[in-house]
């Protein structure tokens, strides 16, 4: 093979790469780095619930995250450590926003906020993650959905969702739906009407259902006059109830996971 053939190879390959920021292995990428850095520092460190730092996109760019760490009401943990991408909780943060915010992130990881759709590509690109979307209603029931397959596509496909593996935690699978269907907000909207129509921005499909669920609409309470409106998750509460608090979360699959699948 000449020596311009060999290049022309060479930058072929370089297109199928994906492009994304050197990442130094030394800062956490996730809730679970968080827990492992700070074990290693001081064996059987207590290392609670809360928010923490992590930089999904390198040492200049720390984004503060709520990390689930498996605390126990007795005091114990499992070993589940899941970072939180998503809290609804009370209404205090609009989540009707335009797409520079969905990609940066908004809101506080004290209490409701959105972790940013760059920073969860960043996070589910370099490694294999599953989710969790724990849910309550206004009548102190609780229910989740939980997917053993999880990640989206870089900004250039629109977040693109790639999800699938559902397991019932009791609330049924109103996600696989949109699965392959890109991100959407008001200004920047690949169905053309959904995210205006439903006051967020999400992976809606379009047509004649934008969605099954609707974690990033308006807070509203309980039951509601209208279908398909407020923080809906239909294979558990039906189309005309929103909830009281809708969570997702993502952990990093180990081996253990990788061999139940």
């Amino acid at each position: 093979m000449n020596q311009v053939m060999l290049l022309l190879l060479m930058a072929a390959l370089s297109l199928l790469v994906h492009s994304v920021p050197a990442y130094n292995t030394s800062l956490p990428l996730d809730c679970e780095d968080v827990y492992n850095l700070k074990i290693s520092v001081k064996k059987n460190a207590s290392v609670p619930s809360g928010v923490y730092t992590i930089y999904p996109s390198g040492s200049n760019k720390p984004v503060e995250v709520y990390c689930d760490m498996g605390c126990l009401e007795n005091g114990g943990q499992h070993n589940e450590k899941w970072t939180v991408i998503q809290r609804r909780i009370d209404g205090n943060v609009s989540f009707y926003r335009p797409w520079e915010q969905y990609k940066n992130g908004f809101g506080d990881a004290k209490g409701e906020y959105w972790l940013g759709l760059e920073n969860i590509f960043l996070m589910t690109y370099r490694e294999k993650y599953q989710l969790r979307v724990d849910m309550e209603d206004f009548e102190k029931g609780s229910a989740y959905a939980q997917y053993t397959l999880f990640y989206i596509d870089p900004e250039s496909s629109n977040y693109r969702l790639n999800i699938g593996g559902y397991i019932n935690g009791g609330a049924g699978d109103s996600l696989s739906y949109v699965n392959g269907r890109d991100f959407s907000t008001f200004n920047k909207d690949y169905t053309g009407y959904c995210a205006e129509t439903y006051s967020g921005g999400f992976w809606y499909y379009g047509y004649w259902t934008c969605h099954l669920a609707n974690p990033n609409g308006l807070y509203k309470y309980g039951n509601v006059g209208s279908s398909y409106t407020g923080i809906m998750w239909q294979s558990w509460k039906g189309y005309n109830y929103s909830l009281k608090t809708i969570v997702m979360k993502i952990r990093r699959m180990g081996l253990e996971d990788l061999e139940s699948l």
